[in-house]
């Protein structure tokens, strides 16, 4: 089967630079083995590296498809000199992006495998589904499965597997488009693709990584870049559990009720991270780095909520277009229903949860005004304290006062001055504390008085 992508615009122009570069070495390795010369092979041995320096600073650049476009078109000759090149990492690539005839012509039998993608594939037998890991392209030969998923495939991959059972397998992360049309729709072919958003809850790393399903001729195939616990749960559950899903439809109706009860997980995790986050808010007394850890927890935590709320409405929004496609039996129909309901019940969750984090933020916020009016309070107490002894200090910095203590010894004199400046910074200080108490207890008998609350009690 041939898997090549489309050519390059530019092919032809790569085309004449490879066979000008190749000419030209041919040329020139032929003119110093026609000369005899001292150091005859140093000289052979500098040239040909030279030559391949050349050629393998061409090759860099080149993207895979580039790379599989150019060995498909030059003559065999030229073709099996540049794949001698190939760096031993890009191999594989490259003979995804070349006909089965030219992959024979310069590797004979040797078959591309999937590289670092995880391609797996779910066969019905006894009531389960049996796992097939996909490791070359023998391997989806005479293959029945309803469930194929593809982790981390390559463009070459995705088209050769979607060459192989007659559809096109998109980049799961090109599809990021809001519209209905766009991210749900059904092929003339019949097939049905749906592009979704499904939580990864890390430590730190909380996101929504993008899932491509295409529900082809009784097949669902799935296409991610992330590895996501909901696929690892479903895979464990489809490998043990007789009766887990009997069609495509039951798998990807499993995938996304995975994918709520995780989402429901990570409200649970929210509820305690508040619940502690509360207790740290009302407690008597709280520092302002206390304040700024307990304002990034929250963030953090309305992030997340935020996330949640949205990936369960983009789920919503999955199920009906399912139902609406009328591809579901009475059972599948009661179970995307019974889904539905999940996720209301989870609306409800969140939008709790947003106002939780509004008053805790809000209830932050006021700690940190609280503080800094405390330390406004001292600096304006401290002021006051310290202002009759200004007065004096100002005085005593005077001629007069020189005048006045004339004939008296100066630690005399200076020792009464001090005297009495902490007595005046003491007694105001008094003064204050006295007024601040008497204001406190009225305060407080203003709130302790009876209210209306008690007056509805007595009548």
């Amino acid at each position: 089967m041939d898997a090549r992508l489309n050519p390059p615009a530019d092919l032809p122009a790569l085309l004449d630079r490879v066979a000008d570069i190749l000419k030209k070495q041919r040329r020139v390795e032929g003119m110093v083995q026609g000369q005899h010369m001292p150091r005859q092979d140093i000289v052979e041995t500098l040239v040909h590296r030279q030559h391949l320096a050349e050629l393998h600073q061409l090759m860099a650049p080149l993207s895979t498809p580039e790379l599989g476009a150019i060995l498909e078109a030059l003559p065999l000759a030229d073709a099996t000199h540049l794949w001698t090149q190939m760096p031993p990492g890009r191999e594989n690539e490259v003979l995804w992006e070349m006909s089965d005839a030219r992959r024979e012509q310069l590797v004979g039998s040797r078959e591309p495998s999937f590289g670092d993608s995880q391609i797996q594939a779910f066969e019905r037998v006894d009531g389960k589904l049996r796992q097939v890991v996909i490791e070359s392209r023998k391997d989806l030969d005479g293959l029945s499965a309803i469930w194929i998923d593809l982790l981390g495939a390559t463009k070459a991959e995705r088209a050769y597997v979607g060459a192989h059972f007659g559809l096109t397998l998109p980049d799961p992360d090109d599809v990021t488009d809001l519209e209905v049309s766009t991210r749900y729709h059904v092929e003339e072919s019949g097939g049905i693709y749906l592009h979704s958003n499904f939580l990864l809850d890390k430590e730190g790393d909380s996101r929504s990584v993008p899932v491509a399903f295409i529900l082809h001729k009784g097949i669902l195939f799935s296409l991610r870049n992330e590895e996501l616990p909901v696929f690892r749960l479903q895979r464990r559950l489809a490998a043990t559990q007789v009766g887990y899903a009997s069609d495509s439809h039951d798998v990807l109706l499993d995938l996304y009720g995975a994918d709520v009860e995780y989402s429901a997980d990570s409200l649970e995790a929210i509820y305690a991270t508040l619940g502690k986050v509360g207790r740290q808010v009302l407690s008597e007394t709280i520092s302002d780095g206390q304040a700024a850890s307990i304002l990034g927890d929250i963030a953090e935590e309305e992030d997340l909520n935020g996330r949640i709320r949205g990936n369960i409405l983009d789920t919503q929004r999955a199920i009906n277009f399912l139902m609406r496609s009328k591809t579901l039996s009475a059972a599948q129909l009661e179970d995307a229903k019974q889904i539905l309901r999940n996720i209301e019940s989870l609306n409800s969750h969140t939008s709790f949860l947003f106002d939780k984090i509004n008053f805790l933020m809000d209830a932050t916020v006021g700690f940190i005004n609280i503080n800094q009016n405390k330390r406004i309070n001292q600096l304006t107490v401290f002021g006051v304290v310290f202002m009759p002894v200004n007065i004096l200090a100002g005085m005593g910095g005077m001629s007069e006062f020189s005048m006045m203590t004339q004939g008296m010894p100066w630690p005399l004199a200076y020792g009464a001055f001090l005297i009495v400046s902490i007595l005046m910074g003491t007694a105001t200080y008094v003064a204050l504390k006295h007024f601040e108490r008497r204001r406190a207890s009225n305060d407080a008998g203003a709130a302790t008085g009876p209210s209306w609350r008690d007056g509805n009690r007595r009548v």
